[in-house]
């Protein structure tokens, strides 16, 4: 006859009701924690300005039951006498199931970072997208890397012999894909260094254009006349490199010319007509302006100013307003403006 107290598998049924019993009470636990609390919490945290509970939720969010039932599974099995390749598969299972939890809670964690650092300098600052998907890419891959090692650990592979061979393929593998690994470090750099950003306009040797993305083996940019420029991340580091919207001034040098025919007079008023007309301009700041030499067929005058805006539509239109001014008050004032002549003498012997 069959009681709770007959034994099957070295337990008797009563142990193994019990065990039964455990299991379902720490699942139904888990369920009622993953449909209930987690729900509550998570509607209380948009109800809040805090971003703490946010974060909570948002991991929280991802616990899956799958893998906490092996934790409930090992529960049960405590109060069960069983043999040791089993007891030692349970226990087994149940690390690898929740260090697969903790992966996936830390793959939230990450995501969550992200989102709200995306969200929070796309606004002020979108070059920094770039910078923030590498490191969240790193951080993932570490994390990953980690779950990997412990669980090989827990499974009794001799993880110190392993990461030492990976070490001997690591670098065979460095040794074969070296322009790989350089675009690869290259595009670290330019996310740490920051040596350009993402909208920045740059010049590549004879290339220029806008900073379109910035990726782990190129870097592409948008030239003026439209079509996109892709640099491998080792050449664009390796060339140099002006980055023009780091520009807190423009500096603008230009040269006229007048007639050799100028009166004196004229000639020494033309240094007070330009200054004041660089200076009547809003976004303009005058430096100089000098008769500078005798040219073949002109007297050359050097300007120099600053335009106060690094942007490049604006520098042309302010010099456009300064030489449409020169124009007028040279031309109110009488001063001709030199070109290119020949003068002729011929001289007649009597």
């Amino acid at each position: 006859m069959i009681t709770i107290q007959s034994v099957f598998l070295g337990n008797t049924l009563q142990a193994w009701g019990i065990a039964l019993l455990i299991t379902i009470i720490v699942t139904l636990a888990f369920l009622v924690f993953n449909k209930i609390i987690i729900n509550r919490l998570t509607g209380y945290a948009k109800k809040t300005e805090t971003k703490l509970d946010d974060l909570i939720a948002e991991v929280l969010t991802g616990t899956k039951i799958i893998l906490l039932i092996p934790l409930a599974v090992y529960f049960g099995s405590q109060v069960l006498t069983l043999p040791k390749g089993l007891e030692d598969l349970i226990k087994n299972v149940t690390i690898i199931a929740l260090l697969l939890q903790t992966a996936i809670w830390g793959n939230r964690l990450i995501a969550f970072w992200l989102s709200f650092k995306l969200g929070k300098k796309t606004e002020q600052d979108a070059a920094k997208v770039t910078t923030l998907y590498v490191l969240g890419f790193i951080s993932r891959v570490a994390l990953w890397s980690i779950i990997v090692l412990l669980a090989l650990d827990n499974l009794g592979f001799d993880i110190t012999a392993l990461i030492a061979g990976l070490g001997i393929g690591g670098i065979a593998v460095a040794l074969a894909a070296q322009n790989i690994l350089g675009d690869l470090f290259a595009s670290l750099s330019i996310v740490l260094d920051k040596p350009f950003l993402i909208g920045d306009f740059i010049i590549v040797d004879d290339k220029m254009g806008t900073v379109e993305y910035i990726g782990i083996k190129t870097t592409r940019i948008r030239s003026l006349s439209g079509e996109q420029i892709v640099f491998s991340n080792t050449d664009i580091l390796n060339s140099r490199i002006r980055n023009y919207k780091r520009m807190y001034e423009r500096r603008v040098v230009f040269s006229l010319g007048v007639t050799y025919q100028t009166p004196l007079e004229k000639l020494t008023r033309i240094q007070s007509y330009i200054r004041e007309i660089i200076e009547s301009q809003d976004r303009a700041r005058f430096d100089r302006a000098h008769f500078k030499e005798y040219g073949d067929f002109a007297l050359i005058f050097e300007i120099v100013y600053y335009v106060r805006v690094p942007d490049y539509n604006a520098y042309m239109d302010t010099q456009q307003a300064i030489n449409l001014a020169i124009f007028r008050r040279f031309q109110e004032e009488g001063i001709e403006f030199a070109y290119p002549t020949q003068s002729i003498y011929i001289h007649k012997e009597s």
